[in-house]
């Protein structure tokens, strides 16, 4: 359920918060701990190469940015994220972009900081090598002030902004009794938001009928999904799905899972997404009609509901990114660049400082690290850069314990990596890889690893394409040669 601060909120990668900006971007060579060699732990892992679940999207490993942030284009932003493999950034920022006009820069009843306009944030998406995606004002706009967006960015300007969203959690309108969503329209039913996105894609694709238009859903099995409102005959997906089913080009959700403790938290990607993504795909091809094919599923809110800034975040970013990935998401967005702390909620998780943050990068709080200082989601992100590039196969991997999750990619010259995160904080896994549809070279892998609470990604030519140390609370990539 999302609850009524999100509009002020700027939920990021929470990243190592002791690191120097110099470390953000940097790759060591590092052996894993002497600790590492005392496993107590066992795992298998299988990977089946011929098994594809999906390809690597260039828009896979998204971000979100605000227009409350006045850090957002700062200089070094770019290179941060072109470093983590990020493909995709959002844009203005959550509930706000429900109440953002964006020919004058401004959101109703919210703060908009300097150098935070729609060219400037082009230029950072440039400078990143990132597409756009853009959330259109549906709460307190109209689908002429949208298509006027499209003309500006697509025919004036020429960025080819591809992915449209028409509003943000309008869920959140107060018809299920919660308002944190701006919504002045006189209805507020799923019914009447559907309607007028059919007429938002209208006017947006008479403009540029190359551009995608995304409906908001809400998030399978999490509130209010299944809930019929007053006025509606059906829930909210079901409603907007029925009438706009056919003129959409992707379905969009929010994931925020809350758990009870870190190990709860950690299983979240395994236990969750796969029946969401199940559930909205079930809806699409109901709905869709011959398009359901080409309908995609975007993930444009994302984070941990706690322990944002330390290491169980930073284990649960890269679990996040790619379960969705695998099964189907064209991006997931994280919340957010820089999100802004109160220092007085400052804990101690793991070894690590809480600042309850969320976001990927410190936003240089009183109580926090220097601006841009990365934190764990951060490295758990760029860890997807090892792992694999746009365009490999993510092909199937499983592991023997919950407390080991392992993803496997088929790169396009027939090499393999493998991923695996180790959940436990005390104790290594010596882990045991077996391969279908792959033969692996004799030669020694090179591995990357993020240890806890580390400041850089370490890389060693250590163990076998058979045998892995994973130290406790870790990411290891394996990265591998095709025998011959």
């Amino acid at each position: 359920m999302r609850r009524p601060v999100q509009r002020h909120r700027a939920r990021l990668i929470g990243l190592v918060a002791a690191v120097p900006l110099a470390a953000a971007g940097s790759v060591t060579a590092a052996t894993p701990p002497a600790q590492a060699a005392a496993a107590a732990v066992t795992a298998s892992v299988s990977v089946d190469a011929g098994r594809t679940l999906a390809s690597i999207p260039a828009t896979g490993v998204g971000m979100n940015v605000a227009v409350y942030d006045g850090n957002m284009n700062h200089p070094s932003v770019p290179g941060l994220l072109k470093d983590a493999g990020v493909g995709m950034v959002r844009y203005p920022g959550g509930s706000y972009a429900d109440g953002y006009h964006w020919q004058t820069h401004t959101v109703e009843g919210g703060y908009v900081a300097p150098n935070t306009d729609f060219d400037t944030f082009m230029g950072t998406v440039r400078a990143t090598g990132a597409q756009p995606i853009i959330t259109a004002d549906y709460g307190s706009g109209n689908p002429e002030e949208a298509a006027g967006w499209v003309r500006y960015a697509n025919v004036t300007k020429g960025y080819g902004v591809k992915y449209w969203e028409i509003g943000n959690e309008v869920y959140g309108n107060g018809l299920y009794g919660a308002t944190w969503e701006t919504d002045h329209h006189a209805g507020k039913t799923a019914t009447t938001y559907a309607n007028n996105l059919v007429q938002y894609a209208t006017a947006m694709k008479a403009v540029d009928p190359t551009i995608k238009i995304g409906a908001v859903l809400t998030t399978p099995g999490s509130w209010p999904d299944g809930i019929t409102g007053p006025g509606d005959t059906m829930d909210w997906n079901h409603t907007v799905l029925s009438i706009a089913g056919p003129k959409i080009d992707f379905v969009i959700v929010h994931h925020y899972p809350i758990g009870n403790s870190q190990a709860d938290l950690l299983g979240k990607p395994q236990a969750e997404i796969p029946g969401m993504a199940a559930g909205l795909r079930s809806l699409i091809n109901q709905y869709a009609g011959s398009n359901a094919p080409n309908v995609g599923i975007a993930v444009t809110e994302a984070n941990a509901g706690a322990y944002k800034d330390t290491s169980p975040n930073g284990l649960f970013a890269p679990d996040e990114y790619l379960t969705w990935m695998e099964n189907g998401a064209f991006t997931l967005d994280w919340w957010n660049l820089h999100n802004g702390t109160d220092c007085s909620h400052v804990t101690t998780v793991e070894g690590a400082t809480d600042y309850d943050d969320g976001g990927i990068l410190s936003s240089g709080a009183s109580c926090e690290p220097p601006l841009n200082t990365p934190f764990p989601p951060y490295y758990g992100a760029r860890m997807i850069t090892m792992l694999g590039a746009p365009g490999d196969r993510l092909v199937h991997a499983a592991s023997s314990t919950a407390l080991l999750s392992a993803h496997a990619v088929r790169r396009a010259n027939g090499d393999m990596s493998v991923l695996l995160i180790n959940k436990d904080p005390a104790n290594a896994a010596t882990v045991t890889l077996s391969y279908s549809g792959f033969t692996p070279s004799s030669a020694t892998p090179t591995v990357y690893s993020y240890l806890k609470n580390a400041t850089s990604i370490g890389s060693a030519a250590t163990g076998s394409a058979t045998r892995q140390t994973v130290p406790a609370y870790s990411i290891v990539v394996v990265q591998l040669h095709r025998n011959g």
